[in-house]
């Protein structure tokens, strides 16, 4: 990689850095090709991304970022894993720690704070954005099916009585 690569990437993460709401720092000591491109796809379906770094562009990408206090946990292989929706990428990392011994979960920042592993597991069981979503349009969407009903009540009962009125005068 030569230097104009790098300082490519350094501006590239340092975008990533400052758009997102949540990094997980993580350590994939030993995932084959394999799980890494499974890891990468669950997260790409949550809306989440992942991605293997080396630590010193890391480091030089965090500066000047809400994740700059980060820069401490990248020692050894590591890799992040990123997301806007604050919960997505907690939840995918988790089940693949959960699944997978070869993926550890170091610590991350959510915001500007710092988290360790124990609040991002908290973290990951929150519904996603996407969820509080549909709940929030279940529930306004509940009672105005409710109120159509009560007021469409009267007017089917209504039709009826005409219609046994009129079906009285027929068979008359």
């Amino acid at each position: 990689m030569d230097r104009m690569q790098k300082e490519e990437l350094v501006a590239s993460l340092n975008g990533v850095f400052g758009s997102v709401n949540l990094v997980i720092v993580a350590r994939p000591s030993g995932l084959t090709v394999a799980e890494s491109t499974d890891l990468r796809r669950r997260m790409r379906e949550s809306g989440a991304s992942f991605k293997v770094t080396k630590n010193r562009l890391t480091r030089l990408a965090l500066k000047g970022t809400k994740f700059e206090h980060l820069t401490d946990l990248f020692a050894g292989p590591t890799a992040i894993a990123f997301s806007e929706d604050p919960v997505a990428a907690a939840k995918v990392s988790v089940e693949y720690a959960d699944d997978n011994a070869k993926f550890e979960i170091v610590g991350g920042g959510l915001y500007e704070n710092a988290v360790d592993t124990t609040e991002i597991k908290t973290l990951a069981k929150l519904p996603s954005l996407d969820e509080l979503r549909g709940k929030i349009v279940g529930m306004v969407n509940t009672p105005a099916t409710r109120i159509a009903g009560v007021i469409q009540a009267p007017g089917s009962q209504l039709a009826r009585v005409v219609q046994a009125y009129a079906s009285k005068r027929e068979a008359a």
